[in-house]
Order: structure tokens, then C-alpha cells, then sequence
């Protein structure tokens, strides 16, 4: 299981990290980067409020940037949205905002708005932040970049298992088909390509009304969606992803009333661990922060 910690254990461990990062770099780092050994932990923050959807089947968006800023201020210990944000990202940077457009399940609009103006309340010049998907890599901002945000909704995927913050990259190679290989296995590769290698600041998976199942690669029913109502968020996106993964097979075996195992398995995530120490997948190594409604939350 994930070790669960207490938000004073949370503040301590972040201030020490952050005196680390500030004699190692001027520049942010991302805190699981800093940790090393056998006792290193990937945090993850998990938020739900399950009044994301009390009044609409839309998500409300002064409740989304409740989520976001609790969600990031826990994460890097800071006690407000400024705060944390400055603490990611300097006015001088160039900032990339790397969303999903997939017309039948794209990131929610109120997620790209509400990240592009946490950006732009730091200081970042608005000339100087781009949200895009399949125009990456023509796209002025994304190829001057110099922070990337990474931000996706969680779903089951035909080719991949699940489509998350990793293969959320994806579109960064010249040849994206070229990844479709053996289930995706070799996603994780995709964060040393030049374009993006060392830049990112943030992963949000979205989960407002995630996808637990489909019928074909083109299948996004609201048959199997279902109004979880939260966000996770972390610097470690293979951290971030194999959360993600848990609740969605934990729905899958809710739904079915069986052990429903993903078809193909989302292998790419293990891998990014095991084989190409991207980040971390195991959960015993993972410090998992759980904020707001838990009622089956199925971590």
C-alpha cells in the first residue's frame, strides 16, 4: 500500500527537499528527481470533492480550481497558489502546456484555462504559454519551451491499456506510431527526446469522469464512465500513472463484480520503472496523499 503521511510530515519534507533543490539548481526541480536510495518516495496527491458535479453534468469550475490549488499546494508544501506555482515555474520561463484534444474524451476545458492562468499569475509573459496537443512540435512555444505542465484525463486505451501522463507525450515524437509496439511498452522513452527531457514541472491526471471500459479503440461511452470527481497530481508521472491505473481496474472489477484485468495490461507503466527508471510504479515506494470525498476511491 501507499504510505499515507500527515500534512505537518508533508511541510517538513518539503522544506528540507526544497534547501536541497535550491544548492543544487536556481532553477525548479521536481522533488522526486532530489530523492535517491532505497527510501526514496515518489509523492502523489489524490483530490475528490464530490461536489464537482452537484449542480450540472458539467464540472463546476470554482470547485476544479479548488481541487487544482489544494492539490498543488500540498504537493510542494506551499499555502498558496501563488506560492506553489512560483515554486514550479520563474516569469522567464517559456511554459508548454501539454493537454489531450481527443475529440470523444479530451481534457476538460476548465483544466487547460486554469493551469494557463496559474502560469500567467506568476509572471510568465501570455506570448510566452501555449496549450496544444497534435501541433506540438510546430508549435513556437513548445519547441523554446523550457517548463512543460502535462496534463491529461484518464481513460482505457486499445493499444496502450490506459492512456495517461506518460503516453500523454506521445505526440512529442516525430513518429507516434512508432510507440505501438509489444502494448506501448516503451513509452517511457518518450521523456528523452530533446523537445521535452528535464522540463516538466507538473502532471495532473484528470479524473472527473474517467473511462474504465470500452468496446473498440473508438469506444468512449458514458456507459462506463463514472462521476469519480478527482485530480491527481505529482512530479513523478510514473508515480502518478500507476495510482490511476489502480482506480480504474479497481472500478473495472466493481463494475463487472469480477477481477476484470485491463485487455492489453497497461505494461508501459511497470516498465517505465523496471526497465527505464523513469519514475516510480511500485506502490510501496509511493507517498500517496489523499485529500477530500473517499468513498470509493479504490486506493
Amino acid at each position: 500500500m501507499e504510505k499515507l503521511i500527515s500534512r505537518r510530515d508533508l511541510l517538513k519534507r518539503t522544506a528540507l527537499m526544497a534547501v536541497g533543490g535550491t544548492l543544487l539548481l536556481h532553477r525548479p526541480v521536481p522533488a522526486w528527481a532530489w530523492a535517491k536510495g532505497e527510501d526514496a518516495k515518489s509523492r502523489v496527491v489524490l483530490i475528490r470533492n464530490q461536489q464537482l458535479f452537484a449542480n450540472s453534468d458539467q464540472p463546476d469550475a470554482t470547485v476544479a480550481a479548488q481541487m487544482l490549488d489544494e492539490a498543488v499546494n500540498t504537493l510542494t508544501g506551499k499555502d498558496n497558489a501563488k506560492e506553489a506555482w512560483s515554486s514550479m515555474v520563474k516569469p522567464a520561463d517559456i511554459v508548454g502546456i501539454k493537454t489531450n484534444v481527443w475529440n470523444k474524451f479530451p481534457t476538460p476545458e476548465i483544466m487547460n484555462s486554469l493551469l494557463k492562468e496559474r502560469v500567467l499569475q506568476v509572471g510568465v509573459r501570455e506570448e510566452n504559454v501555449s496549450v496544444n496537443d497534435r501541433g506540438v512540435k510546430d508549435d513556437p512555444v513548445f519547441q523554446n519551451a523550457t517548463a512543460l505542465i502535462n496534463v491529461r484525463p484518464m481513460r482505457t486505451h486499445a493499444w496502450s491499456g490506459v492512456g495517461s501522463c506518460i503516453k500523454n507525450y506521445i505526440m512529442f515524437s516525430p513518429q507516434p506510431s512508432s510507440y505501438h509496439d509489444d502494448s506501448c511498452a516503451s513509452l517511457a522513452t518518450l521523456y528523452d527526446l530533446p523537445i521535452v527531457k528535464g522540463k516538466t514541472r507538473l502532471h495532473v491526471l484528470v479524473l472527473f469522469k474517467p473511462l474504465f471500459h470500452h468496446r473498440t479503440a473508438q469506444d468512449a461511452s458514458e456507459e462506463y464512465m463514472w462521476k469519480y470527481s478527482g485530480l491527481i497530481v505529482g512530479f513523478d508521472p510514473v508515480a502518478v500513472d500507476s495510482v490511476g491505473l489502480r482506480i480504474i481496474q479497481g472500478k473495472r472489477n466493481a463494475f463487472f463484480q469480477e477481477d476484470r484485468p485491463l485487455n492489453p495490461p497497461a505494461k508501459h507503466i511497470e516498465l517505465a520503472d523496471t526497465r527505464y527508471h523513469l519514475g516510480t510504479a511500485n506502490p510501496a515506494k509511493i507517498e500517496l496523499v489523499k485529500l477530500g470525498w473517499d468513498a470509493e476511491s479504490f486506493v
